[in-house]
């Protein structure tokens, strides 16, 4: 007897429709699974025949051939147990039959318990995009489930649950659709905490105002780690449309709350200096997201800058400017987001002290060099602002605090990002650091005595066309936080100010 499922499979961060057909025809005992599937899959078929059998029905004798269609497409992940065994309990004519309008997806314990799977979400949003009336998913994916409104979410925690609903022996209830609000979001750090540091306070401000990458550069010990820790304490919260989109990347690596899993909180990631390029850009035989695309929507955090790899480094330039990285294996071609803003943190040289206003540097000039030129010209031009974290002085350690609160200074960015998110309703960018050069000119306006200041540090400090674009458009945020309409003199004199590490470090 032949029957058809479907279910969903993920491709990257999106879903795509699996029909599940199950064949059971007479021969000898065989169960095969064909249709591109992963050791994963193969192995589901111990789990499903035991699931079945612990369940109380009967498991069929004879040749049960299991497609998952389309067959070009590579299959994996262990949520089609589920759809498999319905299809064969249909097919063996032990669930009664229903309209097409059903999809399914879960892990089989050999019990006959159903676990929880990763990319619930973009699974349920296709099968709304594509028509489907009813999603049977894990009882523990339910609350991530229920984000998606528009279609019923059916929670079950077994096999045995499932097909008694299906046989009208008990019923299940559809999930509500939850109601998120964006005042979720909790940050264990606050900005108050940090004593001294108005500089790098304030040039931190003007980077979270308009998504801009900023490098810290100070002695071990100054607070650069600590500064960066509280970034997401001042970003806006994510707008809905933002948070599904981040959940859905997270959804796919399992990294999101069981019970809260639509965070409103931005993302802040943080990986070590050992990191690949594959953990840092993602990848494998099917590539998953990296690091880069785990911070969409939020922070890139690389401590000790240059630590990481020059093959890691440089790959970062494109998906900082292009705010998508694209993985090409034999098979697939798979895009994801990158809009992230980065934040990176170095030391002036190998010992950290080059500079100190106490401590003396013991680091040769080549060494300094060699340590410095770990960092390439093209990743610093893509970097828009340059801070030095001074050591603290023993009299700010000893004061009580006397800055502002995270939640103070995100007022300020607030408003900034909105006056940003209003200019650029039309755009397909919404922060002053994704202008693209064709519309610097049109968007950063300037005054006669801005624009002669602007020409010549052009001119004397030899900038880049990049360098020149990006110090219009931070002196733009700062505008914004200025409430200013038109750059002034002052608001280039400040975004020159964030440029000159680079000459003074590297020449």
């Amino acid at each position: 007897m032949f029957c058809r499922t479907s279910s969903m499979g993920i491709l990257g961060i999106d879903a795509f429709e699996v029909l599940v057909e199950v064949d059971i025809a007479r021969g000898l005992p065989v169960f095969d699974v064909v249709g591109l599937p992963d050791v994963g899959i193969k192995e589901s078929r111990n789990r499903v025949k035991a699931s079945i059998k612990n369940s109380e029905f009967e498991f069929p004798v004879g040749k049960i051939t299991v497609n998952l269609a389309p067959a070009d497409l590579k299959k994996n992940g262990s949520f089609y147990d589920l759809p498999i065994a319905i299809s064969i309990l249909r097919a063996s004519g032990q669930v009664a039959q229903w309209e097409e309008n059903n999809v399914f997806f879960g892990e089989l314990s050999l019990s006959g318990e159903i676990k929880p799977v990763n990319g619930v979400l973009p699974m349920v949003l296709k099968a709304r995009e594509l028509g489907f009336k009813n999603v049977f998913v894990p009882q523990e994916n339910a609350e991530e489930a229920a984000i998606v409104s528009g279609i019923n979410i059916f929670a079950a925690f077994s096999l045995q649950q499932l097909v008694n609903y299906f046989s009208n022996k008990m019923q299940l209830q559809a999930l509500e659709p939850r109601n998120f609000a964006n005042d979720n979001f909790k940050y264990a750090f606050d900005f108050l905490d940090v004593k001294g540091q108005f500089k790098a306070k304030r040039a931190i401000e003007v980077a979270a105002a308009g998504g801009h990458n900023i490098l810290l550069i100070g002695a071990p010990g100054s607070g650069k780690s600590m500064l960066a820790k509280r970034i997401p304490s001042i970003l806006p919260p994510l707008e809905f449309s933002e948070a599904i989109e981040t959940t859905k990347i997270h959804s796919v690596v399992g990294n999101i709350s069981r019970e809260s899993p639509l965070n409103f909180t931005r993302p802040f990631r943080a990986p070590h200096h050992t990191t690949s390029l594959a953990g840092l850009a993602g990848g494998g035989s099917i590539p998953m997201p990296g690091e880069i695309s785990l911070a969409h929507n939020g922070v890139l955090f690389l401590d000790e800058f240059p630590e990481f790899s020059r093959q890691v480094l440089e790959g970062l330039r494109q998906p900082l400017e292009d705010k998508t990285i694209t993985i090409s294996r034999a098979r697939s071609k798979l895009t994801y987001p990158s809009s992230i803003m980065l934040v990176a943190a170095m030391n002036p040289c190998p010992c950290g002290f080059w500079g100190h206003p106490i401590k003396k540097c013991k680091c040769q000039q080549m060494a300094v060099s060699k340590y410095l030129g770990r960092i390439s010209g093209p990743m610093l031009d893509r970097i828009d602002i340059h801070v030095e974290v001074m050591p603290i002085d023993i009299n700010d350690m000893t004061k009580a605090p006397d800055g502002e609160t995270s939640e103070i200074i995100r007022r300020r960015v607030t408003r900034a990002r909105e006056k940003q998110w209003l200019r650029f309703s039309s755009e397909k960018f919404n922060c002053n650091a994704e202008i693209n050069s064709s519309a610097v000119n049109k968007i950063c306006l300037t005054t006669t005595t801005a624009a002669k200041m602007l020409k010549t540090a052009f001119e004397r400090l030899a900038f880049s066309a990049r360098v020149y674009n990006k110090i219009l458009k931070v002196a733009k945020t700062i505008a914004d936080l200025d409430d200013a309409e038109i750059i002034d003199s002052k608001h280039i004199a400040e975004s020159l100010q964030y440029r000159d590490l680079d000459r003074r470090y590297w020449g």
